[in-house]
């Protein structure tokens, strides 16, 4: 255990900025296996004969196991650590994605994607719960965003990349390349991340500016009956984020697995240009996420503004920009289509950084992956929904109004429930669950 005390006006090593980009490296990694399929998706229909709905239930199998995954993902990374389950999580990326690039039928590539979601479903509670190790409240919104920005800018360069890939040297090859860069990720994974206490390179002096501005050690654990999925799930603040970033993680995974195609056949964009024009609003996205979820908002706390309505203020109008997926909907340009949507995605990741911040600011360190995973959980609830019911809307209406439309209503219901649900952000007060 590192301890030491902090001197004034000594410079701070920064060792916890190398973590925060391991993190964001492994999220990019992930992120390429998940934008494979929706670039794959004419070279998939010719490969099996599928149809648009089929391809819908395809986009979301990932999400089933992902989803299945969370709560019990969420107590394993509070009762083994965040470095044993990395290494078993990110061994299976690289399987999946071999396993679908060789498989001869559809059920075998089904097969794949549920075992990409499991491998996958620690991500994102792993990384919250890593980030509010490694980082003092002050600076979370800024390493936060670095990893989930890196979701983004996945899809910015991924999409136009994997596609040309596909293009020259077939789809198989393209699932076959995001196996090896995984196993490369797993190799650095493995021998870099450690937790703060066990890290060697770690100072005394960074080590205690990392404690610096946390809750005491008296108040970093809970009560059994608290600290209990069933206890968390009833909390109200717990049921606003759950709700809040549900609606964005359902507009997320719309646009993740649908823009490619809406772009084909709403605005009739051929292949190779669908695949550069889906990059604009991801690579938008990228910047909204990292300065103004994360920059803008660790700025203006250690300036000394309200750290509650800073953050508030960006979940709320960033959730709020997204219902500019309604204006997408009756786009008839290329250009309006992209302003609208990046618009939509681009509000929506300013959002995400204090979303995934929430959890580490409402509860002890002893049940941030569990909350993490009841939010991820309902999350990847909306990223299953969100491809399938895309795919029944515009087989039946053969347009993408109702799809958007769907989309627009979850977002209301979402600002509603970080206004009068979640509330201010603070920890929830620990009274007796009985």
């Amino acid at each position: 255990m590192h301890t030491a005390e902090l001197t004034p006006n000594q410079p701070i090593p920064r060792r916890r900025w190398n973590i925060a980009w391991l993190l964001g490296l492994g999220v990019l990694v992930n992120y390429f296996d998940r934008v494979n399929l929706s670039v794959s998706h004419d070279a998939l229909v010719t490969t099996f004969g599928i149809s648009t709905v089929t391809f819908g239930y395809l986009s979301g199998a990932y999400n089933w196991t992902y989803a299945m995954c969370q709560l019990p993902v969420g107590v394993l990374l509070d009762k083994y650590g965040i470095r044993p389950i990395g290494r078993i999580s990110t061994a299976l990326w690289g399987v999946a994605s071999f396993a679908a690039a060789i498989t001869p039928t559809l059920s075998g590539f089904f097969g794949a994607r549920l075992l990409l979601g499991i491998g996958e479903a620690p991500t994102f509670p792993a990384n919250g719960k890593a980030i509010a190790h490694w980082f003092p409240p002050r600076e979370r919104s800024f390493a936060t965003s670095i990893f989930d920005a890196a979701a983004k800018f996945a899809s910015a360069i991924g999409v136009p990349l994997i596609g040309l890939i596909l293009l020259k040297v077939g789809w198989r090859w393209s699932f076959a390349l995001t196996g090896f860069i995984s196993v490369a990720y797993f190799i650095l994974f493995w021998f870099v991340y450690k937790d703060p206490q066990d890290d060697p390179l770690l100072t005394p002096q960074e080590h205690a500016y990392i404690l610096s501005g946390s809750p005491p050690p008296a108040t970093l654990a809970l009560p059994d009956a608290q600290n209990s999925l069933g206890y968390l799930m009833r909390q109200r603040k717990v049921i606003g984020l759950a709700l809040g970033f549900g609606s964005y993680n359902y507009v997320f995974y719309l646009l993740l697995t649908w823009l490619p195609t809406y772009l084909s056949i709403a605005l009739h964009i051929d292949l190779v240009h669908s695949f550069l024009y889906t990059g604009v609003p991801w690579l938008f996205a990228t910047v909204t996420d990292l300065v103004i979820g994360g920059w803008l908002v660790d700025h203006l706390v250690q300036r000394g503004w309200n750290e509650n309505r800073v953050r508030k203020t960006v979940l709320v109008l960033g959730t709020a920009c997204g219902l500019g997926i309604l204006g997408a909907a009756n786009a008839h340009t290329p250009m309006r289509a992209l302003l609208w949507i990046s618009l939509s995605i681009g509000g929506l990741s300013a959002a995400a950084p204090v979303g995934w911040c929430v959890p580490s600011l409402i509860a002890p360190r002893s049940s941030i992956g569990k909350i993490g995973g009841i939010m991820n959980f309902t999350s990847q609830i909306s990223g299953i929904v969100a491809p399938i019911l895309t795919g029944y809307l515009v087989a039946a209406h053969h347009s993408f109004e109702w799809a958007f439309g769907v989309a627009t209503i979850y977002l209301l219901i979402g600002i509603s429930a970080y206004i009068f649900l979640l509330g201010k952000i603070e920890p929830f007060p620990l009274e007796n669950p009985a």
